[in-house]
């Protein structure tokens, strides 16, 4: 059984999620497919289906493929969106329970350039009390 993410997701559901969001425009699920070679054309059409579900992907538009006609998807949510959506389901439910600190020291160490986003904080909390 798949471990869950908020929202019900699964591993293979944000794997299809990000090859949408680093895709160029939108992709059908062959393009899916090619994209992500651990993707099988089924498992990329069911998930497809959930996300439509869910109203995290969308079809963008109808386009020929070989002799049939097939949808084309892009992502209706843009990760910057997700990621605030699992912030708030998936820790901030938490956050009496850890540490302010805590949670700075993870944001610091998992940049990719600590300083800038030291930085961008101070420039954030000077706005907010300008």
């Amino acid at each position: 059984m798949p471990k869950l993410l908020p929202d019900d997701l699964t591993h293979r559901d944000m794997d299809i999620l990000n090859v949408l969001w680093e895709g160029k425009g939108s992709l059908t699920a062959s393009q899916i497919v090619e994209a992500g070679p651990s993707l099988t054309i089924n498992t990329v059409q069911a998930v497809l289906r959930k996300l439509l579900k869910k109203k995290l992907v969308k079809v963008a538009k109808i386009v020929q493929s070989g002799t049939v006609l097939s949808r084309s998807f892009a992502p209706a949510i843009s990760p910057d969106e997700y990621a605030l959506t699992y912030v708030k389901t998936a820790i901030y439910p938490f956050h009496q329970f850890v540490s302010k600190e805590l949670l700075f020291e993870l944001l610091v160490e998992n940049a990719e350039n600590p300083d800038e986003l030291i930085h961008e904080l101070k420039d954030y909390i000077a706005k907010r009390h300008g």
